[in-house]
């Protein structure tokens, strides 16, 4: 048997995305800037899919802005919105919790110029609304915070975020990382107060290189791609026609049967963490009840390095993550972790389980029966 519980790194691309692209690729490749018909009828699924996205977030068409994925959303949306306001400010506001493409456009920021500060979390990794809105001054120019955080689930208050931000300095930009959220929880940004916000496709069952950022109309964005003026010149390059449809279609599934889709998954993770917990030192980190994400689990085990836990589990065909699998294939100590304040001896012994809407229960039931054989063995190893 196989138990794939690493949906937060990847999913599997949906049936009708794939078939839809493979039309794309073989059938309708035109290119969209192409003054004739090939050209206008690739431009025409473009359309399409803005349409589709529009409708999910409830957003305008012309909000929209497609992308590589979440990265480059990411990217575009803090070092282009820093940039192109810098005159209003030098102050930028960001978490301790970050995803690495949020953290690192910040430190760039910070080696250009900018003033950048961090929000701490408490023990289940929510920011305090009270520290941000002492943190906005007349000169903060952007506010970047994730919805869902991408370790242990936490998910934040943005719409209050959203209101002390602008209640506190109406001119400071929100952005949101809505790439763990989206899809799996209806996210309203105009009614939060959010001007931009990102989207990866391949976490919503879309392509991997597909993703796009939602930009309020009237919010001040430099490009950061240059060349030649598509996307109304703020993301020059030959549109990427299938993968763009890919995750129209994906983001059109997801959305049809949000409520479905979300119980089934909570249904898991309520499962997996009464059971899990059940194991002799195991624990979970992050909140365990639906005030937080419904995919994601954080794992902890007492005297077990989490690559031994991997691999253990990877020998028995079953898939999970230590920490963020976007960072790189190298284990890092989680800055995540550490902000919680894990005790020092689990930091290095957590893993992430991730559900899909296709997870079953049998995997699940696979994946715990391999652990009540295995931890005790492992613990009983590496203990000294």
């Amino acid at each position: 048997m196989e138990a794939y519980l690493d949906n937060s790194a990847t999913t599997s691309c949906s049936k009708a995305a794939t078939e839809k692209m493979v039309a794309l690729l073989t059938e309708d490749y035109g290119n969209p800037s192409s003054l004739h018909m090939k050209g206008v009828i690739a431009e025409k699924y473009i359309t399409e899919a803005k349409k589709k996205i529009a409708k999910t977030l409830k957003v305008e068409e012309k909000e929209l802005v497609f992308t590589s994925g979440g990265t480059e959303s990411n990217n575009l949306a803090i070092i282009g919105s820093a940039l192109a306001n810098k005159r209003a400010g030098m102050h930028v506001i960001t978490t301790s919790i970050e995803h690495a493409s949020v953290t690192n456009p910040f430190l760039w920021l910070s080696e250009n110029g900018f003033e950048v500060t961090y929000l701490g979390v408490d023990e289940y990794g929510q920011i305090k609304l009270e520290e941000l809105k002492n943190a906005i001054r007349p000169d903060t120019i952007l506010v970047s915070i994730m919805h869902v955080n991408n370790e242990i689930g936490a998910l934040q208050p943005v719409e209050e975020a959203g209101r002390i931000i602008k209640a506190t300095n109406p001119k400071t930009l929100f952005h949101v990382d809505a790439i763990q959220s989206y899809g799996k929880m209806a996210i309203f940004p105009k009614k939060w107060n959010v001007d931009m916000l990102s989207v990866s496709g391949h976490k919503i069952h879309g392509p991997k290189g597909s993703g796009f950022l939602f930009i309020k109309d009237k919010t001040k964005v430099k490009p950061l791609i240059h060349g030649g003026g598509q996307q109304k010149g703020m993301r020059s390059g030959t549109e990427n026609v299938p993968a763009i449809a890919g995750l129209a279609v994906a983001a059109e599934e997801m959305y049809q049967n949000l409520e479905e889709n979300r119980n089934h998954l909570f249904t898991l993770r309520d499962y997996f963490i009464e059971e899990v917990e059940k194991l002799d030192g195991v624990s979970v980190n992050g909140k365990k009840d639906h005030d937080s994400a419904p995919h994601i689990v954080s794992v902890s085990i007492d005297g077990v390095r989490a690559e031994v836990i991997l691999h253990t589990l990877e020998d028995r065909n079953i898939y999970v993550s230590a920490g963020s699998a976007c960072s790189s294939n190298k284990p890092a100590i989680s800055s995540t972790l550490q902000s919680i304040g894990l005790k020092k001896e689990l930091l290095d012994s957590t893993v992430r389980f991730s559900f899909s809407i296709h997870t079953t229960k049998e995997e699940l039931d696979y994946a715990l029966e391999v652990m009540r054989e295995t931890i005790p063995m492992l613990q009983k190893y590496t203990r000294h």
